[in-house]
């Protein structure tokens, strides 16, 4: 809806009131929910994602919507709440000089290789760690394990079913396209699956980071953590990363995004390469 303003000017007009309290009661519950942290620049990305929310609850104003959403009688809605807020860039191979590093490391390993993608958003970065690994290995039942795992339970139903519109592989060769995917026909016209052997190779499960227990357990070779941390302050961001330690074997590697650093946060970890890091022993 648009009204014209004092200055002439035609201003949207929001469906619901959002105030900057509603705004900071959103930017408290994720924090605590997810450990992410918001910054003021967001106000209109929240309102944008929970209006949606809104809607679905055939809520009146986001008083409402966040009052019964603090009673948490409705695990249901703080899944749908905190998915709504978790931010999903990916892509195939994206950060491309990790994969080589990858293979290296997986290829001069003498027992079967075991990598966690700690947030794997809608596959596409546990699909190129799992063809990372067959080419490695030169098979497509490498000695290889990878556990998939993200807070958002719907971009992880994505990822589970491993179709993509063809558009999303423009960056591969057409060697690595025809070997790992099948073409989809008639009405699929347009999209690709993950062959499965790539499928069987991953099992995806839901986790929070910030939970007191995560359904996972070491020893894993590799940690891909890319560009989440950005999302959290410092003092989560140390936190995660002691507890990611112990799940690492002697000299295994975490992975991380191209703006992340944390040399400066703890000693567990000494830099390797190029946003690798290997764990000190």
């Amino acid at each position: 809806m648009l009204k014209v303003g004092s200055n002439g000017k035609s201003e949207s007009v929001k469906e619901f009131d959002f105030t900057h309290k509603d705004f900071e009661r959103v930017r408290g519950l994720i924090y605590q929910r997810a450990g992410i942290s918001l910054t003021e620049s967001k106000q209109e990305m929240v309102y944008s994602r929970l209006a949606r929310r809104l809607r679905a609850s055939h809520m009146s104003s986001f008083g409402e919507y966040l009052d019964a959403l603090e009673r948490g009688h409705d695990p249901a809605e703080w899944e749908a709440f905190t998915n709504a807020l978790t931010t999903n860039l990916t892509s195939f191979f994206r950060e491309e000089h990790h994969f080589p590093l990858l293979a290296e490391y997986a290829a001069s390993l003498k027992e079967p290789i075991t990598v966690w993608c700690s947030a794997s958003s809608t596959g596409e970065e546990p699909y190129s760690i799992a063809i990372t690994l067959c080419e490695a290995f030169k098979s497509l039942n490498p000695p290889a394990t990878v556990i998939a795992t993200d807070i958002d339970t719907n971009v992880l139903s994505t990822a589970s079913k491993g179709v993509y519109n063809i558009d999303r592989l423009d960056k591969m060769s057409n060697e690595r396209v025809k070997k790992y995917f099948l073409r989809g026909k008639g009405e699929q016209d347009g999209l690709v699956r993950v062959r499965p052997e790539l499928r069987n190779m991953i099992e995806f499960k839901q986790l929070n980071l910030l939970s007191d227990s995560w359904p996972i357990s070491g020893a894993f070779d590799v940690i891909f953590c890319r560009n989440v941390m950005i999302y959290f302050d410092k003092p989560t961001q140390k936190k995660i990363l002691h507890r990611f330690a112990p799940l690492l074997k002697p000299h295994g590697l975490l992975f991380v995004g191209h703006s992340e650093n944390f040399s400066y946060l703890t000693d567990l970890f000494h830099l390797r390469g190029k946003t690798v890091y290997e764990l000190s022993r």
